[in-house]
């Protein structure tokens, strides 16, 4: 993944373009290919298939488990961050008494599942000041009414990465009763995560984490297993799914377990626990270290052209993302598609993401073509 030659061995569809936009989609490796078609093996195999299915889920549990320093049983998958989320608010059963505090930089999959609640809790909103979220902003929304503090550890819309540690420590002083969650989307598989310790992370699998659709790893730690266990129906995540009184009560199982309220989506699982492990083995540091002097270039080469991106750099608190606005947006991603470059184009706003398949020449074949259009 960080050299040229285990670049085109392990991505070999990247082979002659610059591919800069993995905080959309990434590009899976060779290796989730493989096991795809592990899966269709034992998927062929009917119901003796599914020993081999339910031995995979462990596998990637396990595997989740190490990259955030939880146990297995702390770790489940579900189907996208949206589901993670409206079940999150089942587990909250919040009423009208209740705050929840989000970000105007946040996704809607961790913004919108509390607009939809018809007990109505109050959400406030911290306003981001330049691109990026001063901790100081968000004293004043925090108190005893606080149930829920949800952040993103890296914004998809600006790709600033939020100072965890005086978030954490802002929550826990100012609202001890808060559940502190975060959405590790845009920094999983990325950047070393510096929010394990927080109540909820939920992240989705085919992003940084090298995935494919329909996965999404959710962690809730033991301390907090019964206050976030999920009142969602279903049968997967049922102690008592097929006991005698299953049509008087749902017994949930606590914690992690309860947001795997279906039959597991094992085709992206497989994949999953293939790409982790991928990630595991390169080593995530390694690819902080090797993409975060290609985003530093990015941020050099934008500003030399006149371009301002949209969250400033900051010492200590990378992230893959680099994000900017330009009235001729258009015309650039047309003449970039051309050169087989690909970045992001939303409303105005191009956004470059960075990982360890990038490489010095994609950035700078990127910034030649910006170079014409200043």
């Amino acid at each position: 993944m960080l050299s040229p030659e285990s670049r085109l061995a392990d991505f070999p569809s990247l082979a002659g373009r610059a591919y800069l936009n993995t905080a959309a989609e990434s590009i899976p490796p060779r290796a989730a290919r493989e096991a795809l078609e592990t899966y269709w093996e034992h998927k062929s195999m009917g119901m003796r298939g599914r020993d081999f299915h339910f031995a995979e889920l462990e596998a990637a549990r396990a595997a989740a488990a190490r990259l955030l320093e939880r146990t297995a049983d702390e770790v489940a998958f579900c189907s996208c961050s949206s589901e993670a989320y409206n079940l999150l608010a089942s587990a909250l059963d919040l009423g009208p008494e209740d705050e929840v505090v989000v970000t105007d930089l946040e996704f809607p999959s961790g913004a919108t599942p509390w607009l939809r609640l018809s007990s109505e809790p109050a959400v406030r909103l911290w306003k981001q000041r330049g691109g990026a979220l001063d901790p100081a902003d968000l004293r004043p929304l925090l108190g005893e009414k606080t149930r829920l503090v949800q952040v993103s550890l890296v914004s998809f819309l600006t790709g600033h990465r939020i100072d965890w540690p005086a978030v954490r420590d802002l929550v826990r002083e100012a609202a001890p009763g808060a559940v502190l969650s975060v959405d590790v989307t845009q920094a999983f598989g990325r950047v070393a995560l510096d929010c394990l310790e927080a109540d909820c992370i939920i992240g989705s699998s085919y992003k940084w984490l090298l995935g494919i659709h329909g996965g999404c790893v959710v962690s809730v730690p033991e301390r907090l297993a019964d206050r976030l266990t999920t009142r969602a129906g279903g049968w997967f995540h049922l102690a008592n799914a097929f006991d005698a009184d299953r049509f008087k009560r749902a017994e949930p199982v606590r914690g992690a377990a309860s947001f795997g309220v279906g039959m597991p989506n094992f085709a992206a699982i497989y994949a999953l626990r293939a790409s982790m492990e991928y990630l595991e083995a390169v080593g995530i540091e390694r690819v902080a270290a090797h993409a975060d002097p290609l985003v530093a270039r990015l941020h050099e080469g934008l500003t030399g052209l006149g371009l301002a991106p949209m969250s400033p750099p900051r010492p200590g608190h990378s992230s893959g993302i680099v994000a900017f606005r330009h009235a001729r947006d258009a015309e650039i991603h047309e003449a970039l598609l051309a050169e087989n470059i690909h970045v992001m184009r939303q409303a105005g706003r191009m956004r470059a993401a960075i990982h360890g398949y990038n490489s010095a020449d994609d950035i700078e074949r990127l910034l030649a073509v910006l170079g014409r259009f200043v």
